[in-house]
């Protein structure tokens, strides 16, 4: 896993849900860090153009921690190819004009799904 300049694995694999309930959201599969190692180069790249942080609501989920937050069956959290980041206006805009995501969902009022 390479050095990501803005964001860690760990940032990914933080969850308040699976901290309370105890479980162990940490990937070991080689094929889900290589995809957990790719979206922080992509989220890098956003940053860095962007120039403003960006929070991270949710990441990888474990196929536990994903029923635990009600996450569809094949959710590409538990692949690793997943991030939800809090978001504003100006950010997605950055993002549409700037970047390629095969999936951009704003999911709530507060996050967006990449």
């Amino acid at each position: 896993m390479k050095n990501h300049k803005y964001f860690t694995l760990n940032e990914l694999c933080k969850s308040v849900t699976a901290d309370k309930l105890g479980i162990n959201n940490t990937p070991i599969d080689p094929e889900i860090l290589d995809n957990l190692d790719y979206i922080m180069s992509k989220l890098d790249e956003v940053r860095e153009g962007y120039g403003k942080p960006i929070i991270i609501n949710s990441g990888y989920r474990c196929p536990a921690l994903n029923k635990a937050v009600g996450g569809v069956a094949d959710s590409y959290h538990q692949k690793g190819l997943a991030v939800d980041i809090r978001w504003d206006d100006e950010l997605i805009d950055y993002i549409i004009n700037n970047h390629s995501f095969d999936k951009l969902i704003k999911e709530k009022s507060s996050w967006i799904h990449i």
